[in-house]
């Protein structure tokens, strides 16, 4: 997927429901609320959506009018519908819903007078957005809002010790204005017009926004552990952080997978197999079900050498994420390079090139294609 590396970072704000409050007013230090939120993002991740609707209906009601509802309303449908993508039937809601809290966030009569808490869900709503638009490539979407983002995200920086949370957004921000032209080279000219970041310090940050913040926990851990794999190649620590999602959520399969894919890199076959076979054939979780065949057919070529079976798996996985387009390409290439290894063992030198060439096409870490074990 390629909604990490691009905007994944803003993700995080999605979590930062910590901002729920009546239409000019202020909440943050109204515990019970707070609480109230809180629990109901758990109960979103963790997959129990009944139980989180009915939680933000109650906060809705006692905050009606205010940004924060449009908020909650769009980090809902995101996750309810996960993968979003352009053609889901909750697309035109969950946009409405995220501009509108834009909107609501910037009237001075809140902003002037609550600048932190307005700040936080303008750019939560902000980056949700272009997290969305990133996952599927709508670029003419991501460049005008991602413009207009910016000076929020600087701001951000003068609010740390305020709340937490705004760790996951300058550890983001110093992280990736460093990493990510040295990932993609031809991005270093356009890096070179933002303050510079901070490498080690954007980690340290973004354990501080896993380890207090009390609403981004999960999006820390998250990009924590994309950060340690693609970039750092620092696979234990990776699983670390993807084993302590899975834990917090046992029941979201979009954390089993990325544990699951962290587990096979580093060779824990019986692991990866354990988790694998929980699952069952069919999840109910279309996205998940089709990364669950292409990790079937990595184990069964790289544990079991049964290449029969593997390259039926990688076959079925491609065709069953073909709906997902750009948003399912990481796998997808993961299952052209197994094809590629196949064709290798069998001596198909016209297979293995044409299918390389898919695979490396579509993954973004060169260095995670299984084609080795760490």
């Amino acid at each position: 997927m390629k909604r990490h590396l691009h905007l994944f970072p803003f993700c995080i704000l999605l979590l930062i429901p910590s901002v729920s409050h009546r239409s000019y007013s202020q909440i943050l230090y109204d515990s019970l609320t707070v609480h109230k939120i809180r629990t109901g993002v758990d109960y979103m991740y963790d997959q129990e959506f009944s139980k989180a609707s009915e939680i933000f209906s109650e906060v809705e009601k006692e905050y009606p009018g205010h940004p924060v509802n449009y908020l909650l309303k769009g980090i809902y449908a995101y996750w309810k519908n996960y993968p979003m993508l352009p053609a889901t039937q909750a697309r035109p809601d969950f946009e409405n819903d995220l501009r509108k809290c834009i909107d609501l966030s910037s009237e001075e009569g809140y902003s002037g007078k609550y600048e932190a808490e307005s700040l936080l869900t303008n750019v939560c709503a902000r980056g949700l957005l272009l997290l969305f638009y990133s996952d599927n490539d709508l670029s003419m979407k991501v460049i005008p809002l991602a413009t207009g983002t910016y000076k929020y995200v600087m701001r951000s920086f003068d609010f740390v010790s305020v709340f937490a949370d705004f760790y996951y957004v300058t550890g983001m921000y110093n992280y990736y204005r460093e990493a990510y032209p040295r990932l993609k080279p031809v991005y270093k000219p356009l890096a070179s017009l933002f303050p510079p970041g901070d490498i080690a310090r954007g980690l340290s940050e973004l354990v501080k926004a896993a380890e207090l913040s009390i609403f981004l926990k999960a999006e820390s851990y998250s990009l924590l552990t994309y950060i340690y794999s693609g970039f750092e190649n620092d696979f234990l620590k990776a699983l670390l952080y993807s084993g302590t999602l899975l834990r917090k959520y046992p029941q979201n399969p979009y954390f089993k997978a990325l544990h699951i894919k962290n587990l096979l890199i580093i060779g824990e076959f019986d692991q990866a197999e354990n988790l694998i076979k929980s699952a069952g054939k069919r999840s109910g979780y279309a996205f998940f079900d089709a990364q669950l065949l292409i990790f079937n057919g990595i184990l069964q070529e790289k544990k079991y050498k049964n290449y029969m079976l593997s390259e039926q798996l990688y076959e079925e996985g491609i065709n069953a994420i073909t709906f997902a387009g750009d948003f399912g390409n990481e796998y997808c290439g993961y299952a052209y390079l197994g094809l590629s290894r196949i064709c290798d063992y069998k001596g198909d030198k016209v297979g293995k090139k044409t299918y390389r060439k898919k695979g490396e096409d579509l993954i973004d870490f060169k260095k995670i294609t299984f084609d080795q074990i760490y």
